[in-house]
């Protein structure tokens, strides 16, 4: 199987002899085109390294808080089965691929990245699923049931987006390795969960640890899920 010539060319573009290859998610039905493991376990040339960090091919990794929260979905169809999700940030489209296998009316991929789109086009094709695509999260209209978010919080920076996902879903669930326990009355943290990112970069064991949390608007608690997703449970 031949990996899509437009992502296989960008990425030799960075990476010279990197190859796509597709990779089976452990503890998953799924399979995502990911940069190949050989590759990655070499030390890069300053002129690779300076490339990397210019312009990162967060597409071509399944990073542990997608394969989490992809894991969870399967796990829980109840939190998107019937409805209409959109994927903020989406990368290789992990997220969005699983609530789609798991039953969701709708699915939309949203990255501001043209080659994280393409990539989700692949990955979603790979695992025999249709998505909607959008590269701008803010030009869509308040119609979302959920928004899942997946290894956006990386820098606490971005924390202000916590209050903007609620302004195009009813329901934000958030997957994050990197920001812990951050403050939001909105935000409830649900459960921690274990994964690992895709090749296997040897992370530190603490970036294993997804935290998962849960927000819904106020006048939106009817529509929680009950069961496994049962809010009363939740602690901060």
């Amino acid at each position: 199987m031949k990996a899509p010539l437009d992502l296989q060319d960008a990425l030799s573009e960075l990476l010279g002899d990197a190859q796509l290859v597709p990779s089976e998610l452990p503890d998953t039905p799924l399979k995502l085109w990911l940069i190949d493991a050989d590759n990655m376990d070499r030390a890069f040339t300053p002129e690779e390294t300076r490339r990397i960090l210019h312009e990162p091919p967060y597409w071509c990794f399944c990073w542990a808080s997608g394969l989490a929260l992809a894991r969870y979905l399967a796990e829980r169809p109840h939190w998107v089965a019937g409805k209409r999700v959109l994927d903020f940030g989406a990368g290789s489209g992990v997220a969005a691929i699983a609530a789609a296998k798991a039953g969701a009316l709708e699915v939309v991929a949203c990255d501001l990245d043209p080659l994280a789109i393409a990539a989700c086009r692949a990955n979603a094709e790979l695992n025999g699923v249709e998505l909607n695509y959008s590269t701008d999260f803010f030009a869509e209209a308040d119609r979302f049931d959920l928004i899942l978010v997946a290894d956006v919080l990386y820098d606490r920076a971005n924390l202000p987006l916590l209050d903007q996902f609620l302004s195009r879903g009813q329901q934000a669930l958030v997957a994050d390795s990197r920001v812990r326990d951050f403050q939001h009355p909105l935000y409830q943290r649900l459960e921690s969960l274990n994964a690992l990112t895709l090749p296997d970069l040897a992370e530190p064991w603490e970036f294993r640890n997804v935290s998962l949390y849960h927000a819904q608007r106020p006048f939106a608690a009817a529509l929680a899920p009950t069961g496994d997703g049962d809010l009363s449970r939740a602690t901060l």
